[in-house]
């Protein structure tokens, strides 16, 4: 617990450790674990099962505060829908979907707390209540949360989002493929490897490093 709180903003220390000690998760409780960084992921859940009597929660150890405490609470909502609604569900029962309407209300229950006292900066309490709203599966599908979080990590000049890249220029990913930015689909951007041709759809907040264009890209040509 002494790990978690100090990835914690100030002033939510108390709120966090009365939530995992409280009894709607469980007798086991939640195991918490810091791990590295994760290309795909913030954080996860993973509930109580075969040779595990606790909940499990990891999180990346490169979030902001305000975005650890997001994604925490996340999966936490992730772990007291799974008490709720899995633990005595029949065997033959629907499964309860992962960011259904159980969970939406879990999440918005245990974050309303956090946007009524006021305990973030105004942008990011601002950007979670419209959040509240309609939480969705994911923090980094909303623009609006996800520029206000991104306010608050350490500052990384090579790297911009992909709606920050003009048309037609070249980015890098992690892992060092290249591509050439096309226009924009709702949320997404048609992208081209520079080297295929090969058409991708990539998320405007996705992080990129921008550089200079391959004088050897391939005309762009189908989707991948």
């Amino acid at each position: 617990m002494e790990v978690v709180l100090g990835h914690l903003p100030e002033g939510t220390a108390e709120y966090v450790e009365r939530l995992l000690a409280g009894e709607d998760l469980g007798d086991a409780g939640v195991e918490v674990r810091i791990v590295g960084r994760r290309r795909s992921k913030l954080g996860d859940h993973r509930g109580p099962g075969p040779g595990r009597s606790a909940h499990r929660i990891t999180l990346n150890e490169d979030l902001n505060p305000y975005a650890f405490l997001t994604t925490l609470l996340h999966e936490i909502a992730h772990a007291l829908t799974w008490e709720r609604h899995e633990r005595h569900r029949r065997r033959h029962a629907r499964r309860v979907l992962p960011h259904g309407p159980q969970w939406k209300g879990e999440f918005g229950r245990i974050l309303l707390p956090v946007v009524r006292e006021r305990l973030l900066p105004t942008d990011v309490t601002a950007a979670l209540a419209r959040y509240l709203r309609d939480p969705r599966a994911a923090t980094c599908s909303d623009r609006g949360l996800v520029v206000a979080l991104a306010r608050y990590d350490s500052p990384d000049p090579c790297r911009v989002r992909v709606e920050e890249i003009p048309l037609g220029a070249a980015f890098r990913i992690e892992g060092g493929r290249q591509f050439l930015k096309g226009p924009k689909l709702r949320s997404r951007y048609r992208c081209f490897d520079a080297r295929t041709g090969a058409e991708y759809r990539i998320h405007a907040l996705f992080h990129v490093e921008p550089c200079a264009a391959d004088p050897a890209a391939v005309t762009p040509r189908r989707r991948a």
